[in-house]
């Protein structure tokens, strides 16, 4: 099939606008990769220091001659999706040791959780750590006596930190290991309803404790559809997961066995052998057209509009809000999980999962099928899924037809003929919309608006029974000057209850909504932001706003707006307590939502 028109027109947008940047990374790459593995260039006194404690792996490791592959973990117990690499640094270096090669974990990097931090001032500091991500990651790799690298990481802000460190090296090989869903608990759909029922009292917190305990109940990651899934969707249409390894429980055969097959590849392909794979070759703009595309057919995550900027940038690659939406509206919603629908990433998984879509996707054109990938060359790869078969791993052809319509369609019969995210702009700013989840009758929203600077201030108005007619909620001075950036997915449950009690809703913020963005229409990442003199910061209540996401556009409906001064914030309380007095120079320093509100990039 050949490629789409607006495939290829993006596409060759973007090769043109980052051509300047581009050719100043891939020269940096090439200069670093000139020098050859970095181990021979070390003097003796460095490379004691660094094989001192390596054991039997010491007499391979002076000699120089085989790849050592270094291993940066995010690995800690307390994120049930990071708690099954506890065990991963033995497994690879004793897979590794089997094909001549080393291991040694290079360093860890930090890795918190929104679910525990969402609506808690340690939210302030999450958009921030994918930037402090990057720069532990970078600092883990600095030692320069790796030829190949693993990056063990799966939630929210880790792995596109951890990529941004990858291609900031890109002259090393890098697979990219997962550790796989949780299985499935109560239904997401189940939960969301408690949460509702606690929102306006019908519950308690014992049984809201009750839901969300059976809801998230082991290792593995969060079920729903959020970042951290969207993420391994990311990798795997990417090239930087083997081929079937992102949605495979923890803890399973076939997994340790995607664990092996991985040390095993990254061996392969250092600089040392004959299919030398740097990760600078892999992600072109080819590569992140393609991941937006996967973010478009399963409906993914609105923080990856953030995150995937930030990524391309590292590897000389600009990507604009007006790229998400043109190739949304070439790309047909091809999954219905949760919250865009009741299945959980385990359903999409059986129901044919990402070789069913990838290959429907490559039938349709909607994917550069030529991409270099960890597993080879070409997507192709990807329509394959792992299989362990007399004791061995291999790949067979994954299914060609959908095991459930209801959850996994093909693109010549989608959900939606787009991909559900749309561009919006007008006089107050850009910012996006996810209408995956969102009834068509909802998609335009005309009504006053109602201002807060806080989220917990719109949880006490609506206790307080202060929304009874149409309001569209702002909720200003979230961006990531004023704070971070916090995502705003604790106010979900309160607009949900507000929209089914038959009002229209809407959130207009410069902040995030998560990616577990559900039926509310919100207009978040709106920039510039009120912090930063975004006309935001201009609205008062009362303002008539219209949000209407088919046209594209978001606008307040006031003669006098345009001469009025921006209010200012008291924003001193986002300064201090559970370390954010530390992110000052992030918060002095971080660059608009539209440019991935990166810090180091």
């Amino acid at each position: 099939m050949a490629l789409d028109s607006t495939i290829a027109r993006v596409t060759d947008r973007i090769r043109a606008r980052s051509a300047d940047s581009r050719r100043r990374y891939l020269d940096q790459i090439a200069r670093a990769a000139e020098a050859g593995p970095a181990r021979g260039h070390l003097a003796c006194g460095n490379q004691a220091h660094a094989y001192a404690a390596t054991g039997e792996d010491k007499p391979t490791l002076a000699e120089g001659r085989a790849p050592n592959i270094g291993i940066v973990t995010a690995y800690n117990d307390m994120l049930s999706a990071h708690q099954p690499y506890e065990v991963y640094p033995a497994l690879i270096r004793a897979a590794a040791r089997r094909v001549g090669a080393t291991a040694q974990v290079a360093g860890g990097v930090p890795a918190m959780c929104d679910g525990v931090t969402q609506g808690q001032p340690g939210m302030e500091l999450s958009l921030f750590s994918r930037d402090v991500i990057a720069l532990a990651a970078g600092v883990s790799l600095s030692h320069n006596t790796f030829d190949a690298a693993l990056f063990l990481g799966v939630c929210d802000k880790i792995v596109p930190g951890l990529v941004i460190a990858a291609a900031s090296f890109g002259h090393l090989p890098a697979v990219f290991l997962p550790a796989g869903p949780m299985t499935s608990g109560l239904p997401n759909d189940e939960k969301s309803k408690v949460r509702q029922q606690f929102a306006t009292g019908e519950v308690g917190r014992a049984e809201l404790m009750a839901a969300e305990m059976a809801s998230y109940h082991g290792p593995g990651t969060c079920t729903f559809y959020g970042t951290a899934n969207t993420n391994q969707m990311l990798m795997e249409v990417m090239g930087l997961h083997l081929p079937g390894a992102s949605f495979v429980n923890p803890n399973t055969p076939l997994r340790e066995a995607l664990t092996i097959a991985g040390v095993e590849r990254a061996a392969e392909i250092t600089a040392l052998g004959n299919d030398y794979r740097p990760v600078a070759d892999i992600l072109d703009e080819r590569t992140f057209v393609n991941g937006i595309v996967g973010l478009m057919a399963t409906g993914g995550s609105t923080n990856l509009v953030i995150h995937l900027p930030a990524m391309a940038r590292a590897a000389g690659v600009i990507l604009d809000l007006e790229d998400f939406a043109d190739l949304s509206a070439a790309t047909p919603l091809m999954a219905k999980v949760y919250p865009n629908g009741l299945a959980d990433v385990n359903h999409f998984h059986a129901a044919g999962g990402l070789a069913f879509m990838i290959g429907e996707l490559l039938d349709a054109g909607l994917l550069h099928p030529d991409t270099k990938t960890v597993a080879g060359d070409g997507l192709l790869l990807y329509t394959r899924e792992p299989v362990i078969t007399a004791g061995k791993l291999g790949w067979r052809t994954g299914s060609a037809t959908t095991l459930n319509d209801r959850i996994l369609r093909p693109a010549h019969d989608p959900f939606q003929p787009e991909g559900g995210l749309k561009q919006l702009s007008g006089n107050l700013g850009r910012g996006v919309i996810k209408v995956s989840a969102v009834a068509p009758e909802r998609h335009l929203i005309e009504a006053p608006a109602r201002i807060f600077h806080d989220q917990e201030d719109v949880k006490r108005a609506f206790k307080a029974g202060e929304f009874t007619t149409d309001t569209i909620v702002v909720v200003r001075f979230q961006g990531p000057r004023a704070n971070g950036m916090p995502e705003l997915h604790s106010l979900t449950p309160t607009l949900a209850v507000l929209q089914d009690r038959g009002l229209k809703v809407a959130l207009v913020t410069d902040g995030r909504m998560s990616g577990a963005s559900g039926k509310v229409p919100a207009a978040i990442h709106v920039s510039p932001e009120a912090a930063d003199g975004g006309p935001l910061a201009q609205l008062r209540d009362g303002d008539l706003i219209r949000l209407d996401a088919d046209a594209g556009t978001l606008a307040v409906l006031a003669p006098d707006f345009e001469t009025r001064v921006p209010v200012t914030a008291d924003l001193s309380a986002n300064a201090y307590g559970t370390g954010r007095n530390l992110f000052e120079a992030f918060r002095r320093n971080v660059g608009p939502a539209t440019a991935g509100a990166g810090v180091v990039v």
